[in-house]
């Protein structure tokens, strides 16, 4: 299977090289897009301390989703935050000597991805069950659930059914980076699991995934609520000015 693993060795340096190059030309965009109007969500902070401390409530417990809705608040507040952790739980294949809480997190890592997968589907079904959201969901946004939930399942599976020789796989990914290419198991599952990780790399500058590096952009909650004390003056308009 030596053809096999060169095969995923180059989708992955090629889905990496694409995820990496295309978050930043869009996180590059987003922070030289002009903000000519002050424009926070009210009630906003008058502060930047105040405009941090919203940014972590917004990141960490999705606050004004808690405000709108609670229970698409309580699905995607449950998919965003297990899959942080399934994520940190596949650090182990990435190093070597593992570190401590990355050994701590395994067994709550693994019971987490039962949540995220949950999390998704609810997310999913909203998409079908409630009217106005059927109504501007496009055949994209299923698609990129199902890839998710697929991604989820095959995670699952590995996990409690078919198990993959998980020395060989963290050889295989060890190998990666440091531009070597081990023996890659042949499990199927494993094959459509990675494959379905790869193509979600790649796919993920041009979707509207992007929202994760985009939150910090957005105007209507990284800006300060003083307009009466302070002017603002987007930088183009400043050179009008002079």
């Amino acid at each position: 299977m030596r053809v096999l693993s060169v095969i995923y060795a180059i989708l992955f340096y090629v889905a990496t090289a694409i995820l990496v190059v295309g978050v930043g030309m869009k996180i590059r965009s987003y922070a030289r897009s002009p903000a000519p109007l002050k424009i926070p969500t009210t009630p906003a902070p008058t502060t930047v301390s105040g405009v941090y401390l919203r940014m972590f409530r917004e990141i960490v417990f999705f606050e004004s989703l808690f405000k709108a809705n609670k229970w698409i608040w309580l699905f995607g507040w449950t998919f965003h935050m297990s899959m942080w952790l399934v994520l940190a739980r596949h650090l182990r294949y990435f190093t070597q000597p593992v570190w401590d809480w990355v050994v701590f997190i395994q067994p709550y890592g693994t019971y987490a991805g039962f949540a995220m997968v949950a999390g998704l589907l609810g997310l999913w079904a909203r998409r079908f069950l409630v009217e106005r959201i059927r109504y501007i969901s496009a055949p994209s946004d299923h698609l990129m659930l199902a890839l998710m939930v697929a991604i989820g399942g095959s995670g699952l599976l590995m996990r409690f059914v078919a198990r993959p020789d998980i020395l060989m796989v963290k050889n295989y990914m060890l190998g990666l980076m440091r531009l070597r290419i081990e023996q890659l198991p042949s499990d199927p599952i494993l094959l459509v699991h990675l494959g379905l990780v790869a193509t979600l790399m790649i796919i993920f500058p041009i979707s509207k995934l992007l929202h994760a590096p985009g939150v910090f952009f957005s105007p209507t909650r990284n800006q300060v609520d003083n307009p009466r004390e302070k002017r603002h003056l987007a930088p183009w308009a400043a050179k009008l000015e002079k």
